[in-house]
């Protein structure tokens, strides 16, 4: 019953995205305003960790089965992407190595103003 409560609060914050998203209409995915919701919600203590905690940890360890469909999708569209494959796996990988320097550096600020870089 834990479990079916953790994924209630979870979906219900995923939904109020959702609606949000459709009342909105910004060029924004509804997952990240559920996200926004999510991290308002955990800091404000309107959503305490622990009663999350335990499906959010189920979700992130099958996150790679929910790329079983789009790599799918790629197989049965490779007649359509087999004409523009170098552009797509250049920018794959240039955008890939843009976002790890971004978010390492930030990191490094973020632990820099913690305290956290004297080591």
């Amino acid at each position: 019953m834990k479990h079916i409560n953790q994924f209630g609060i979870i979906l219900g914050i995923t939904f109020l995205g959702e609606m949000i998203h459709s009342i909105i209409s910004l060029p924004i995915p509804a997952s990240i305003y559920g996200l926004a919701i999510m991290l308002i919600c955990l800091k404000t203590k309107v959503v305490k960790v622990e009663k999350v905690k335990q499906a959010g940890g189920f979700l992130i360890e099958i996150m790679p089965l929910m790329f079983i469909p789009a790599a799918v999708g790629l197989l049965t569209a490779w007649k359509e992407l087999k004409v523009i494959w170098f552009p797509v796996v250049l920018i794959t990988v240039l955008t890939t190595v843009i976002v790890m320097v971004v978010t390492g550096r930030t990191a490094q600020a973020v632990m820099k103003k913690d305290g956290g870089g004297k080591n």
